[in-house]
């Protein structure tokens, strides 16, 4: 006889739920019936649907749901490619057009890059050249050069403190058309300075074209007035400066300024100016002679009236300082010459007679 295995405590376990489930759905179904019934008859076309109850296996037991899935990010939106500039339009001008120019390729960069114009280089700016004295524009002056003599002088002399005597002269000789200037002033038995100016007399008056000085122990130096070239040259020095009329030397600026007071008086008075250029041995530069005034002064035996014209030397130079003394009751000759060094040394030149010459 086999005796039927006894249900472990586990089959047990499942048994009681399945029962109870099995009962709540026939509980269920007979409801359902019920309720049809009462709600209406069974149309002859409805069929009796048989439910069949099998036995359900155990409800398996869910798995955790996975975890959501993490969004994706975001793709970056295309940047829309920016649209080049127009090129501005060209005016269109009612002439004809020009001929077509060849035109050179120009680099290319990258599309949609714009390219970086050039920046110009800036030229480099000269510096200015020195600047060279010019001569100031001649002044219209009425002239008139005073007749051929010679005029010896008495010197007096201060050198190194020391007062010294001699005598000098100075001859002008004139033809109407050419002159010749030659002076000599000397101390004791020595010529300290000999010069000589020559050239020509033209309507503005004493026109110099060489002007020869000698100085004690000294070489002679000679400046030249070139006409045709325009320039003023020195055999001691490099330097050169136009030439473009009124200019004078040394010794003719002396006999021009007699000229100006013999054309016309009036154009001397007290305080008035002028400016001439002047060429000495190496340089030339504009000279302003001042006119001081009329003066009293005792030459040549006689108590005369001059007209005292003074050049004063730049501030800061060591030009020489040259009074002049010309006297109107003789010819407008220069009747007193006087040259201050900056040190104090002075050569004083008076007028002790004056000899008239015969015409060249």
């Amino acid at each position: 006889m086999i005796t039927p295995a006894r249900p472990d405590n586990s089959s047990r376990r499942w048994l009681r739920p399945l029962a109870v489930l099995i009962a709540s759905l026939l509980l269920h179904l007979l409801l359902l019936d019920w309720a049809t019934g009462r709600l209406g008859p069974a149309g002859p076309h409805q069929k009796t649907e048989t439910v069949l109850l099998t036995t359900l296996e155990p409800p398996a037991v869910p798995a955790p749901p996975p975890p959501p899935p993490k969004p994706a990010a975001p793709k970056p939106k295309p940047v829309p490619r920016q649209p080049r500039a127009p090129r501005p339009a060209v005016a269109q001008s009612a002439a004809p057009p020009a001929p077509a120019q060849p035109v050179e390729s120009e680099p290319q960069g990258a599309p949609g890059v714009a390219m970086a114009e050039p920046t110009p280089t800036p030229e480099p700016v000269p510096e200015p050249a020195p600047e060279t004295p010019q001569a100031p524009p001649p002044r219209v002056l009425k002239t008139q050069a005073p007749p051929s003599a010679e005029l010896k002088y008495d010197v007096e002399a201060l050198r190194n403190g020391k007062l010294v005597y001699g005598s000098g002269k100075i001859g002008f000789r004139s033809s109407g058309d050419n002159y010749v200037i030659d002076g000599e002033a000397g101390v004791l038995f020595f010529s300290v300075l000999t010069f000589r100016s020559v050239g020509s007399i033209e309507q503005d008056g004493i026109t110099p074209l060489r002007y020869s000085e000698k100085r004690f122990r000294k070489a002679e130096t000679n400046t030249h007035f070139q006409r045709e070239a325009g320039r003023i040259s020195f055999s001691a020095s490099t330097a050169s400066y136009p030439r473009a009329g009124g200019e004078q030397d040394r010794a003719s600026i002396i006999w021009q300024l007699a000229a100006i007071g013999r054309g016309d008086p009036s154009q001397f008075s007290t305080d008035s100016e002028f400016d001439i250029f002047v060429a000495g041995v190496r340089d030339a530069e504009t000279w302003r002679i001042r006119v001081v005034g009329e003066e009293q002064i005792h030459a040549g035996g006689d108590n005369l009236t001059a007209w005292h014209l003074l050049r004063m030397p730049r501030p800061g130079s060591y030009d020489t300082q040259v009074d002049i003394w010309l006297a109107p009751s003789r010819q407008w000759y220069p009747v007193k010459l006087r040259q201050t060094e900056t040190n104090g040394d002075y050569l004083d030149m008076s007028m002790s007679s004056i000899t008239p010459l015969a015409a060249q």
